[in-house]
């Protein structure tokens, strides 16, 4: 009788860890990714707000935790550094560092549609006008930089012609704008209503004269191949936001969601999620092309930024691109 009430207790015993264990493995600690991001609630990160906010990182067993940066240089700096595991930054930054052996890739295009314009003073009403005149975009690398030119050139106006100063957040190039600091500037949504708003001068919008891809993920190569499945998870997510976010039924609530990220005024991030629609900036996997590769590797070469061969398969990783072609 001792012994099978012994063998009783046993089994119960060996039943609550059996449980325990199971119950351990199924609330495993979720993974965490540091993310590198430019200024503060972007519209260009909008699915990684929804894929927070919603709990698809969640469902894929992940915590994304962003770090605010001050430019697509700064993010870079911090990838290469290990202090962040993935960051956004406009696509001319990572194939410079990839032309000069540096060991970051891009894991996918985060926005394939550069929804910029450009806002001068009210005295300024064309863009030969600028001639002389104190333009302020991302950086001297940036590709904003880069879409200036695209837009300035063929209205006559070459580089020579203009000084530049630089400020990493369309928030800032507005602040510049406003305060009279510069003479135009390169803004993208919310800033862009806030400049028309104030009155300011549209030059042109850079969809009208460039086709070229705007931001993409970032990430450390060894870094990024050591940790397949949390990259696959993330851009799962992605994904789910994207859908969800391009969704119209859910428009009230993706506002609702920027706005509270972004700090920014309804009626211009209602505006944001109409031209994003519009202009289809946000694409669902964004697997890398030959050809979007090949608009960049042109502009570096434009300005004299290659110093490798232009072979597109220099700047893709096809073991990284992989994780992308593996999203559902």
């Amino acid at each position: 009788m001792a012994k099978r009430r012994s063998l009783r207790i046993f089994q119960l015993a060996l039943s609550v860890m059996l449980a325990s264990a199971a119950g351990q493995s199924e609330t495993r600690a979720a993974d965490t990714i540091i993310m590198g991001v430019i200024g503060t609630g972007s519209a260009q990160q909008w699915a990684l707000w929804i894929a927070d906010s919603k709990g698809f990182f969640a469902e894929n067993n992940l915590r994304v935790e962003t770090v605010t940066t001050p430019s697509a240089a700064a993010v870079m700096q911090q990838i290469i550094a290990g202090s962040i595991q993935i960051g956004t930054a406009g696509l001319t930054s990572p194939m410079r560092a990839i032309d000069q052996g540096i060991p970051v890739a891009v894991l996918a295009i985060e926005t394939q549609a550069p929804p910029y314009s450009l806002w001068s003073k009210p005295t300024l009403r064309s863009i030969p006008e600028l001639r002389g005149k104190t333009i302020v975009v991302g950086g001297a690398k940036d590709i904003t930089r880069t879409y200036l030119e695209r837009m300035l050139v063929p209205g006559g106006v070459p580089e020579d012609q203009y000084d530049l100063t630089y400020a990493g957040s369309a928030s800032a190039r507005f602040a510049a704008l406003s305060a009279g600091a510069v003479d135009a500037a390169l803004l993208n949504p919310p800033f862009n209503f806030k400049a028309q708003a104030a009155g300011f001068t549209n030059l042109g919008n850079l969809t009208d004269t460039v086709q070229m891809p705007f931001t993409g993920y970032v990430v450390e190569t060894v870094w990024a191949l050591a940790h397949k499945p949390m990259l696959l998870g993330f851009m799962t997510a992605i994904a789910k936001g994207v859908d969800w976010v391009n969704d119209e039924s859910n428009r009230a609530e993706a506002i609702d969601i920027l706005q509270k990220v972004s700090k920014a005024d309804r009626a211009d991030v209602a505006e944001t999620y109409d031209l994003y629609r519009k202009l289809q900036v946000i694409p669902r996997k964004g697997t890398l092309a030959g050809s979007q590769i090949a608009t960049i590797i042109k502009a570096l070469q434009d300005v004299g930024d290659l110093d490798g061969p232009p072979d597109i398969a220099r700047f893709i990783d096809p073991e990284i691109q992989a994780i992308v072609e593996g999203v559902k």
